[in-house]
């Protein structure tokens, strides 16, 4: 180290989450700028950042010191904690520092904070470690602060003793003279100094950074504020930081403490002390036990060979053929074996088999595979993955290399609802000190964070959301805001006009990106070989139920960490739901494992693309390829996966692909030793593994150097692909090809190398799509069922699989009290009862309350019986009404008006009921007949019409269920809407159409505002577009469940899917204003008695007049059809009687005349 005045030691980064805004990398880089040889990261209370600050300052002459500033436990007032700065001298210091903070977070949290004890301290050691008292925070300084210069003393000793010839009395200048603050900040100093020499510890000057640059200071109470949910211009926010907090240069802090040199040098002798390396690179694997006597390696053959033995069982039933293909199976298990053990990785698959098949043989569904670990045999012996890599020519040099050393990367599939138990088994084997989850960094993006300092600016919501919701998305994530004001003008343009606007983004840029939460990574898990603080430190946010490292997914495998990928797949759980269910309805329970993948019904799913609630092809682009391509065997559902992304789709390989296989067009496979490896995919190269067979076999490349080629040709790096394009072509001529033919190879798979994917994953996932389509070709109640289980919470999801179950023949029962269970369940092959607990306001607890107390005395009778029964702590009223108005009481009485209207008391009764239990008399035996009479009622109210009710059930089950309002109206509508949303086509011409407004959602786009009106004629769903001229003239007859005539142009939208169409709207119309368009005119029939007096003439002709003047003027014409008994006549009345059609005019001349003799007429 060079001879510096002074080194920072106090570093508050973005890891610190609530009140440093400093990115590490713009901190070394300062460093480096203002030439000092070492820097601290001392993070609040973690160390998130280590590793990134380790690697930032690699090969940048800046020496790391690592650290941390740490909440202390202040048992006399334990909301006041107070900070003391630990620093680690070296590896020990290091892995004490983790077991510190691992204990801090495992313990129960005080509001919130990871506060470190002084027991904790001593149980875990700190002779690595250097301590810094904390300058005003710590407990030394709150003494001198308060005048108690013995009690700062005896603090000082206690840790002086603790930390021989480690601790350090902390001075720090953050207020400026004339500034508020400055006087304590002096006394504090001047008593730090006198008590420094009084009992002869050393001082040590620190300034802590909280921010990059002076003018950062804003940016840095504004992240304060985002965390404390204060306002930026609160007067009464505490304010604990000034701008003088910023990365000072050394000189300005000589000149800052030229009253105490010495202060100064100790910083640079603590960076001095505090040497530590970190290993980075290295794996350290868990430990497998094996049994006594034998070997990791030769466990790993062993199992490997029992396995296979299974599995070649299983392939090959038969004795003959199974010995004839032994050989093949044999060698290649041969070969992989000495490569795991060879690159020392037997322990990572035998970790891997045996978490794995303990979730198999314990009731927790497993996926096949995926990723390019399916290319192994060994794995596939093992249990790991359940796909003959042979029988697909999947290869294991794709997923391990032997020409590249690197870890194994198995990710496995596991059930939704059962993968907790796999990793607590793991917990339970590898001890709970040696696993855990990972952590992620939340990040605060373009659109979030204009959110959050809108907030804190106190600038209204709908402001900021609507500046928010400009910022486009590109690949489903948002721009940058730099890149969002480049690409929206009307941003560019409010920043340049708006004032308030130029400030929020201003304010906004500094923040950007900035680490925001601590959150879990959805599958990592970490094995550590012993305990994991000896690697890193960890963290948990609820007292050490759920437990993750310190590090993100990156930095725990650059400390040598192994990551186990343990994914929950949604599908896995439906899957295992209705083979379930399929059990319960037949009897046998179908082992989906031993099933040819041969089975016609299954091909038909996919060929008719009925492939809604099917893995991996459920989108409506999926299912446009699936109808072109039309697949008959199990290469083609792999082909598909693989095929169904950008790149092929805009490539023409597809396009191929489908000619080929139709006979359309002829297949060249380049050379006839080609051809089985290109035969599966009809001579067109999708594959990676393909471009390592195609160089093997035609350049002489191993399948490792093959591996290495398709590498090169991803990354496109033309030194590379001129050596491997020489290696080709002399590889080639050594085995007798043309190199002309070598070449022209190279070239093409340069082109598709750019598309080909991963056969192993897509193979694997081919098998979870096979499975499905075969469950719901031959089993479509059970699998419908368990898929509406899987997801009920989602309405939307909910919807769109009652529709799929329908159109599939399926009966879709309501809920009911008295037969429905919490999931839905397949009544019979051909019927689904709905699930009590998709009805929104109930819950799991609720519903199995009222599946208890039906299991136990019988169906409920009524809705008083109901209430007499179920534990109303759990089924409370607004789970009751739900259920109401969902329709689970209909069996029992289906006027749903009338039980809401009495919901009240008849939970009234059923509490006087309880009340009353204990307290029978002699009369109760003899009068409960009349008891019975006298019992609580019904509150009688009219019935709801049909809209009403459904009304009532959209908001309980989020969708219409019984019936659609449109269908009241249907017959009327289709007499001026002559196509149904269904049916629509591209025209030229402006169109009718009409539906339930279902949802309303408003975009600014460059034209202005577009609103995007969602409308349901109960055949389809179909958005329409109404722009801005349309919108501001017409918004008021955009209401959500009206009914609403749209007239507009319908015009093709490829990007939405094959037959689906963009609807942009010209005119609005309400039913009403429909009517009074097409309308010829309204025709009454009217019938008079001749002998009738003339006064009762008149009141019929006043009456009519009286009926039809709130409704004038309008636009259609009011026919009169009269008759006596003796004559007859039709009249039309003038033109100042001309109505409007509305509903209100039709109920009061239905209601005088009846309504058969009201009849709108139409041309």
């Amino acid at each position: 180290m060079s001879d510096p005045r002074f080194v920072h030691l106090r570093l508050h980064s973005e890891y610190s989450v609530t009140d440093g805004i400093v990115r590490i990398d713009d901190a070394v880089e300062r460093a480096v700028e203002l030439g000092m040889p070492a820097l601290a990261l001392t993070d609040l209370a973690n160390l998130f950042g280590l590793v990134k600050f380790y690697n930032a300052t690699r090969g940048q002459g800046v020496k790391p010191v690592f650290g941390c500033d740490i909440h202390l436990a202040n048992e006399a007032d334990p909301d006041r904690p107070y900070r003391l700065l630990l620093l680690c001298r070296s590896r020990q210091g290091y892995l004490q520092l983790c077991e510190i903070l691992s204990r801090a977070y495992l313990a129960p949290r005080v509001r919130g904070r990871a506060e470190v004890t002084r027991q904790m301290l001593d149980d875990v050691g700190v002779d690595g470690l250097v301590a810094l008292s904390g300058a005003g925070l710590g407990d030394v300084g709150e003494a001198l602060a308060h005048g108690n210069a013995v009690q700062a003393a005896a603090r000082a000793r206690y840790w002086a003793e603790r930390f021989p010839d480690a601790f350090y009395l902390e001075v720090q200048r953050t207020h400026p003279r004339g500034t508020a603050g400055y006087g304590a900040q002096e006394a504090l100093i001047a008593g730090t100094v006198a008590l420094a020499g009084e009992l002869d510890l050393p001082l040590v000057a620190t300034h802590p950074i909280q921010f990059l640059a002076p003018d950062d200071f804003k940016a840095h109470e504004a992240r304060v504020c985002i965390a404390e949910g204060y306002m930026l211009g609160d007067t009464r926010r505490p304010r604990l930081y000034t701008e003088e907090q910023y990365f000072k240069s050394g000189e300005e802090m000589v000149e800052l403490f030229a009253d105490l040199p010495s202060a100064l040098v100790n910083s640079v002798e603590i960076a001095k002390r505090c040497s530590m390396t970190i290993t980075l690179g290295k794996s350290y694997l868990p430990n497998f036990p094996t049994p006594e006597g034998i070997t990791l390696d030769e466990f790993l053959v062993l199992e490997a060979e029992r396995g296979l033995e299974r599995r070649l069982d299983q392939l090959y039933p038969d004795p003959e053929e199974k010995a004839r293909r032994r050989p093949v199976y044999d060698d290649r298990l041969k070969t992989e074996t000495a490569t795991i053990i060879q690159m020392g990785f037997p322990g990572y698959f035998l970790i891997v088999a045996d978490f794995i098949n303990w979730g198999k043989h314990n009731g927790v569904p497993v996926g096949p595979g995926r990723g390019s670990g399916a290319g192994s045999l060994v794995a596939f012996s093992l249990g790991i993955t359940d796909l003959d890599p042979l029988q697909y020519a999947l290869l294991f040099e794709r997923f391990l290399n032997p020409e590249r050393v690197s870890m194994p990367d198995f990710d496995i599939d596991f059930c939704q609802d059962n993968r907790g138990r796999v990793i607590e088994y793991v917990r339970e084997k590898y001890g709970k000190d040696a696993v855990s989850q990972i952590a992620t960094f939340g990040t605060m993006s373009s659109k979030a964070v204009i959110r959050d300092v809108g907030r804190v600016l106190d600038l209204p919501y709908n402001f900021c959301d609507s500046l928010s919701k400009l910022i486009p998305l590109e690949a489903n994530k948002p721009l940058s805001l730099a890149k969002a004001i480049e690409a929206e003008p009307q941003l560019k343009e409010k920043i340049e006009t708006e004032e308030e606007v130029r400030d929020l983004f201003e304010l906004a840029g500094k923040l950007e990106d900035l680490t925001r939460n601590i959150g879990m990574h959805a599958g990592g898990v970490l094995i550590a070989p012993g305990k994991l603080t000896d690697f890193c430190p960890l963290y948990s946010a609820d007292n050490g139920e759920t437990v993750v490292s310190q590090y993100d997914k990156d930095d725990v495998e650059k400390v040598g960490l192994v990551k186990f990928d343990f994914l929950g797949l949604r599908n896995l759980t439906i899957i295992d739901l209705a083979v379930r269910y399929v059990e319960r309805l037949t009897g046998e329970k179908p082992d989906l494992n031993a099933l040819p993948f041969t089975d016609p019904g299954a091909y038909q799913i996919l060929k008719d693309a009925n492939t809604t609630a099917i893995f991996q092809v459920e989108s409506e682009g999926m299912k446009k390829l699936l109808k072109k391509l039309a697949p008959d065997r199990f290469e083609d559902i792999i082909a598909v996966l693989a095929l169904y992304r950008p790149g092929p789709l805009g490539s023409g390989m597809v396009d191929d692909f489908i000619l080929r296989k139709k006979g359309q067009q002829a297949i060249d496979y380049f050379h006839p030793d080609l051809k089985a490896c290109l035969e599966p995919t009809y001579g067109v190269i999708v594959y990676q593994e393909q471009v390592m067979q195609i160089s093997q076999i035609i350049g002489g490349y191993t399948l490792g150097g093959a591996d290495m080629l398709r590498r090169a040709m991803g990354k496109k790096k033309a030194e590379e692909m001129a050596l491997h394009r020489a290696t080709i072509a002399e590889g080639a001529a050594k085995k007798g090809y043309d190199p002309a033919l070598a070449e022209q190879l190279f070239d093409l798979m340069t082109k598709f190398a750019e598309y080909g994917f991963n056969k192993s994953h897509t193979a694997a996932y081919a098998v979870v799509t096979y499975h499905t389509a075969w469950l719901k070709a031959h089993h479509c109640s059970a699998f419908m069922a368990a898929t509406l289980s899987s997801d009920m919470d989602n309405t939307d999801s909910v919807k769109i699989f009652v529709d799929d179950a329908i159109k599939n023949r399926i009966k879709m029962l309501g809920p009911d009290v008295n037969a429905s269970d919490y999931r839905f369940v397949p009544v019979d092959r051909a019927t689904i009862r709905y699930g009590l607990g998709a009805v929104k306001g109930t819950g799991q607890q609720a519903v199995e309350c009222i599946l208890k107390a039906r299991e136990s005395d019988g169906p409920f009778k009524d809705l008083f019986d109901f209430c007499r029964r179920v534990d109303k702590r759990l089924v409370n009223r607004r789970t009751i009404e739900a259920l109401i108005r969902a329709g689970a009481f209909d069996a029992l009485d289906d006027h749903r008006h009338r039980l809401l209207a009495s919901v009240g008391i008849a939970m009234e009764a059923a509490e006087q009921a309880e009340r009353n239990a204990l307290q029978v008399s002699l009369f109760d035996v003899f009068d409960s007949d009349e008891s019975a009479a006298h019992g609580p009622q019904y509150v009688e109210v009219p019935r709801w019409k049909e809209r009403e009710q459904l009304a009532e059930e959209k908001t309980a089950l989020g969708f219409f269920f019984s019936g659609h309002p449109f269908s009241a109206v249907k017959a009327e509508v289709s007499r001026f809407v002559r196509t149904t949303l269904a049916q629509l086509q591209p025209r030229k011409e402006p169109q009718f159409m009409a539906g339930l407004v279902l949802g309303i959602r408003v975009k600014l786009t460059g034209r202005g505002k577009v609103a995007f009106v969602t409308l349901d004629d109960g055949t389809a769903q179909q958005e329409v577009a109404v722009y801005s001229e349309v919108l501001d003239a017409e918004r008021d007859k955009l209401r959500e469940d009206e009914v609403l005539i749209v007239e507009g142009k319908v015009s093709k939208d490829d990007f939405a899917g094959e037959g689906k169409v963009r609807v942009s709207v010209e005119r609005l119309l309400t039913i009403p204003e429909a009517r009074g368009r097409f309308a010829r005119h309204l025709r009454l029939t009217l019938s008079g008695d001749p002998a009738a007096k003339p006064g009762a003439k008149q009141a019929v002709a006043q009456r009519l007049r009286e009926l039809l003047a709130p409704f004038s003027p309008g636009n259609c014409p009011v026919r009169i059809v009269y008759s006596n008994g003796v004559a007859r006549c039709e009249l039309q009345l003038g033109d100042g009687y001309r109505v409007r059609l509305e509903d209100d005019l039709l109920g009061v001349l239905g209601d005088w005349l009846g309504a058969e003799r009201v009849r709108i007429e139409y041309s």
